[in-house]
């Protein structure tokens, strides 16, 4: 039976996040006959998205049929599956989330998922995810929602609260904690194996294994660390010597959540960087679709898990994935239950199943647990478009230091901000 499966990917002209995501679909053999369709509110780059697409879609002979628009309601009637990797403004207004609330003292590492910088990230951006799952409950309501943008958790948790959209967060950051891993092992990272539990960025790995063997490597992790480099991952490791455990997915984005988290750098994003990064990688794609040689690597995988699951699901293959963003229910007992989590999960066509893997130690669950509590207050100013709610979630935050620079804070980037807060529900 050929498959007709419509893929509807929003934000396909994101230069980076949009070729890995090309990337995957195209070397898949799982997704052949189906409709990939490409939108993004940005013309010329939704052309661009599409002439590589097509262009993949030959070289691979993968025969999907390759669809473009920038009307989103148009794209998303009849979808099987929605791909999300939206952002407002991203790196003009990530880096006024970043430099603000130093201005006023606030010490911290990325501005993006904790401390000010996570508020404002999701003031902004839930309206716009609201508005796409409102378009999914009339013209695809059976349809997954696969999330890509941050801040990740309290897009899950708003959804699992506020929509009745089935929706799954993917993020790559339990492969950041391997590869570092592997450093300090010296081992390949495809022999080493994880199981990890807590929230997005900040997950506890409970075991890490030999892939063959099963052999615990807890205790030669704890060995060799002594004597690596003690200027790789300095806060990762103290907090593995207070509490026993390695935490994903790095300095920067786990310092995002502790009131400390800056004492490991707090240089935030390479935000020159990435512009030239971004102008970079479209003037490949353009010489590429002209008929520049097409790279490799380009038609390999890129290591993400949204077509896994998606394959998964569609031939019902109870596919276990190492790491996905999913409302609690109690996979996580110690955790709130409306928090978003970040576990295992198996995919078949049923639908998306957290796997639990029991309480966390209670230590780490007192840690999430903070963190989880300002996500919620968060979620809350930004459904209700609150400026009161959004004062809360500063003052119980651990990257907060003063109530004066929260109410500073505050007003400035609340101006900057208000053309994108509106009520969500």
């Amino acid at each position: 039976m050929p498959n007709t499966t419509k893929i509807v990917f929003i934000g396909a002209g994101s230069m980076s996040f949009g070729i890995n995501m090309l990337r995957d679909v195209f070397s898949s053999k799982e997704l052949r006959g189906c409709t990939l369709t490409l939108v993004d509110h940005n013309p010329h780059a939704l052309a661009q998205a599409a002439g590589l697409a097509r262009l993949m879609n030959t070289l691979t002979g993968a025969g999907l049929v390759i669809e473009q628009t920038t009307d989103r309601r148009a794209a998303l009637d009849g979808a099987g599956f929605v791909v999300s990797a939206v952002a407002i403004e991203r790196n003009r207004l990530w880096k006024l989330d970043f430099e603000v609330p130093r201005k006023y003292g606030i010490r911290h590492t990325l501005g993006e998922n904790g401390g000010p910088g996570g508020l404002f990230f999701t003031l902004r951006t839930l309206p716009l995810v609201f508005d796409i799952t409102r378009d999914m409950q009339e013209l695809c309501p059976q349809a997954l929602f696969i999330n890509f943008s941050n801040p990740e958790s309290r897009i899950t948790l708003a959804l699992g609260k506020y929509s009745s959209i089935a929706a799954l967060g993917l993020c790559h950051g339990i492969f950041m904690s391997r590869d570092d891993l592997s450093r300090i092992l010296d081992m390949p990272t495809e022999q080493i194996d994880l199981w990890g539990a807590g929230i997005n960025h900040f997950q506890c790995l409970l075991q890490i294994r030999d892939r063959d063997s099963g052999k615990d490597l807890y205790p030669l992790l704890r060995e060799k660390e002594k004597r690596y480099d003690p200027s790789f991952e300095p806060l990762t490791r103290r907090l593995l010597h207070a509490f026993d455990y390695w935490m994903t997915c790095s300095d920067h984005h786990l310092g995002e959540y502790l009131a400390y988290g800056w004492e490991a750098g707090e240089q935030g994003y390479d935000f020159e960087g990435d512009e030239r990064g971004r102008v970079d990688l479209g003037g490949v794609v353009e010489r590429v679709v002209a008929g520049a040689p097409f790279p490799e690597e380009w038609l390999t995988p890129s290591g993400e898990r949204g077509v896994a699951a998606i394959a998964g699901i569609l031939h019902n293959q109870k596919r276990v994935i190492e790491s996905g963003i999913v409302p609690n229910r109690g996979v996580i007992p110690n955790l709130p239950y409306d928090a978003a989590v970040e576990v295992p999960i198996m995919a078949d066509a049923v639908g998306i199943h957290p796997i639990s893997l029991g309480p966390l130690p209670d230590p780490i669950a007192k840690l999430l647990g903070t963190q989880v509590g300002v996500q919620e207050l968060a979620v809350e100013a930004a459904v209700h478009a609150s400026k009161e709610i959004a004062l809360q979630a500063l003052l119980i935050d651990p990257v907060v230091n003063s109530a004066d620079a929260a109410v500073k804070l505050l007003d400035e980037l609340w101006e900057v901000n208000r053309p994108y807060i509106r009520p969500c529900v």
